[in-house]
């Protein structure tokens, strides 16, 4: 509702105050359209961005009774627990004063945090909403309002008993990677929750929303879904899932965002893409494989059982030490249509005698788009050859990089004069496990090496499994590449391993961080 100055001036001050009253309270009752829309008009240092407004509207579904669980997963420091942990409770209270509220996180210092900010929202801003402090309230972790309401902030794991819950607030209920690593800390948080956060919640009305960021896959996210499911497999939680990078295998993106398009920051501009991206790929640089696909984009491996560790992976990465190329390559690995991510990637084999990893340009791509960003990489990096997987659409590949080829030669993006790589086949065998176990076998051997950091490649070799029913497109095009140019990798039959952990001596004769950090690797893989 808005007053015209003008309408104003004929009016005694009795009516007057009545109009801007009303003004006030209708402004007052739109704020409560969610937790965010409030968080938005009582606080002039909250930023708005996308992320938040749906974030806000998930929130509000919870408040109508849309819905009673819900998870929302996203990078650390993005928002979302200013959002959720503090706002959100704040906007229950409003509507609901009579409701008691648990905001719950790994420690007390945080949980306690979380209620004495709420406390100061009711303090600050309750008189628009009907609420005040009961008298004598004044305990940090447990404090009540006059209506009846309040809240209660304990670290997970205590402090619940006794105490009626009408709303649950898990913020980040693990502490760190170890915590979450640590299976008897799991145990223990999933027993509290069955055994005691759940049993408190009231009949009349009562829900469970947890934010957190991602560290292991039977962490206190991946058992709510893994127990209960999500509503559109049947389940009961709704989950928002906001990576930090768009990607297509996690489904249809809650903010429409394109493949790899980055999630917004309160601290950068939306419209500032490039500062966005910036930011995640810093992040993305300084963060180990495992921590950037489980923090960042949610999406938690098991490293046990898998054909290589993170520890061998990182001994790979040799940015230093001089080689001459003796052959440059491109390898492929298909994508069906589009819908799975296809692998592109270069390297060449070294007067060292060992496979160096140049280039990983791998994504969800058409058989137009896999073909162009081969053909661009073979150009850029001079490969004198293409290998693609003869056991997939041979044909095909063969005519998809034929066409692009030319096609990029009549853009002008290729001189007219460079000749086409050749194309040449790799035959490697049928099975995922027989076709990964030999590359395995190089890396321990010293006979493979990573010029630069391979956050995605590296992450999929860390926590692939051979009962996997597929393996991922950089696995296999990283296998396509090593038997093209080292062809004995691809003879012979595979005794399965122990987990490698360390590169064997160099046998080249040449240093670098692989060769002089060999480690017992246990039973041998045979040949």
């Amino acid at each position: 509702m808005t007053v015209a100055v003008s309408e104003l001036e004929h009016l005694d001050d009795a009516e007057v105050y009545r109009q801007l009253e009303a003004a006030r309270r209708s402004m007052s009752r739109e704020l409560l359209r969610d937790p965010v829309t409030l968080a938005r008009g009582l606080d002039r240092t909250f930023r708005m961005r996308p992320h938040l407004r749906i974030i806000g509207d998930a929130l509000a579904e919870v408040g109508r009774g849309d819905y009673d669980r819900l998870l929302i997963l996203t990078p650390p420091q993005v928002g979302k627990s200013t959002s959720v942990a503090e706002w959100f409770p704040y906007w229950w209270l409003c509507l609901y004063p009579a409701d008691r509220v648990a905001v719950t996180s790994y420690g007390d210092d945080l949980a306690l945090k979380r209620g004495m900010t709420i406390r100061g929202y009711v303090e600050e801003f309750g008189d628009e909403y009907d609420l005040a402090l009961q008298c004598g309230s004044s305990a940090k972790q447990d404090w009540s309002l006059t209506k009846g309401g309040g809240v209660r902030s304990v670290s997970v794991g205590k402090g619940l008993t006794g105490h009626s819950v009408n709303l649950l607030v898990v913020d980040d209920p693990h502490k760190d990677r170890a915590d979450a690593e640590s299976e008897a800390s799991r145990r223990a948080l999933h027993d509290w929750y069955s055994s005691t956060a759940l049993k408190r919640l009231q009949p009349d009305r009562n829900a469970v929303v947890g934010i957190m960021t991602r560290w292991h896959p039977d962490d206190w996210a991946g058992r709510r879904l893994e127990e209960e499911g999500r509503i559109e497999d049947g389940g009961r939680w709704k989950v928002i899932h906001l990576p930090a990078v768009a990607d297509p295998k996690f489904g249809a993106d809650p903010l429409g965002r394109a493949p790899g398009e980055p999630l917004p920051h309160p601290k950068i501009p939306t419209r500032d893409k490039k500062a966005l991206r910036a930011w995640w790929a810093d992040m993305k640089r300084t963060s180990i494989v495992r921590d950037w696909h489980a923090l960042a984009q949610g999406d938690p491996q098991p490293a046990e059982g898998a054909l290589v560790s993170d520890e061998l992976l990182r001994m790979l990465r040799d940015s230093s030490t001089a080689v001459e190329p003796q052959k440059i390559a491109v390898a492929i690995d298909p994508s069906g249509g589009g819908r799975d991510v296809a692998g592109v990637i270069g390297g060449f084999l070294g007067d060292d005698g060992r496979v160096w990893v140049t280039d990983d340009v791998s994504a969800a791509m058409s058989s137009a788009e896999w073909s162009t960003a081969a053909c661009l990489l073979a150009y850029r990096t001079n490969a004198a050859i293409i290998y693609v997987e003869w056991n997939y659409g041979r044909d095909m590949c063969v005519l998809a990089i034929q066409t692009s080829w030319e096609k990029l030669q009549n853009e002008g993006v290729i001189p007219k004069g460079t000749l086409m790589p050749a194309i040449a086949p790799v035959r490697a065998k049928q099975g995922k496990l027989l076709r990964a176990e030999p590359i395995a076998q190089q890396m321990v051997q010293d006979k493979v090496r990573f010029r630069g950091v391979f956050t995605d490649m590296e992450r999929e070799w860390a926590t692939w499994q051979p009962t996997d029913p597929d393996s991922p497109g950089r696995i296999d095009a990283s296998c396509i590449l090593i038997y093209g140019l080292i062809p004995e990798a691809n003879q012979g039959a595979i005794a399965h391993a122990p987990l490698p952990k360390a590169p064997q001596l160099g046998q080249f004769g040449r240093g670098g961080p692989a060769g002089g950090a060999a480690a017992a690797y246990g039973r041998r893989i045979g040949r």
